[in-house]
């Protein structure tokens, strides 16, 4: 296995719309960096958010998508309570080629306030936006910025090729948009 340089992430955003929209530059100046960087990409959060407002029960059951009431929100920005949690999505819509696997990862710039990010792994042949569950571990409420960074993906190429994809397994999550709740 081998992680992917910032020119191949340049080369297949180009070749195959990989990443769209595609960034072949960090951009960081008076921002949360997103675009490319030297081994991966720093993702963008929307401005789409789901904020849990109360459960139905005494316990959440992620087997029970209605097990949480959530609250459709938009905004420049989105202030989490402490201990609670948003979830979000990508700006960027992914293809991820049938031989790679990608990697999330959250911003250091976040963790330093609290926050942590919670993405599984963008499977082989998986496409769509990913919905990011981001979290405050802080006692004080954390604003997060909408058009800015919150995680970073890194690209893993495998030597030999899967024999089953997400694609081909028809994952439930396949081609998403907008921020999709747990499924079962």
């Amino acid at each position: 296995m081998s992680v992917k340089s910032d020119e191949w992430i340049i080369e297949m955003s180009k070749s195959c719309g990989m990443i769209k929209p595609f960034d072949e530059s960090l951009v960081s100046k008076g921002v949360i960096s997103f675009g490319v960087s030297s081994y991966g990409y720093d993702v963008r959060l929307s401005d789409e958010y789901r904020i849990p407002r109360k459960i139905k029960g005494e316990t959440v059951d992620p087997k029970d998508k209605n097990s949480i009431v959530f609250e459709d929100f938009k905004g420049k920005e989105c202030i989490i309570p402490p201990n609670s949690f948003v979830l979000g999505r990508s700006y960027e819509y992914f293809r991820i080629p049938r031989k790679i696997i990608a990697m999330c990862f959250g911003k250091s710039t976040y963790a330093r306030s609290g926050v942590m990010v919670n993405v599984t792994p963008l499977e082989p042949e998986w496409e769509g936006y990913i919905t990011i569950s981001i979290s405050n571990t802080s006692p004080f409420p954390v604003k997060i910025h909408s058009f800015e960074g919150i995680c970073q993906v890194l690209f893993v190429e495998a030597e030999r090729m899967c024999s089953i994809s997400y694609a081909d397994r028809r994952g439930k999550y396949q081609t998403q948009h907008g921020i999709v709740p747990s499924k079962v």
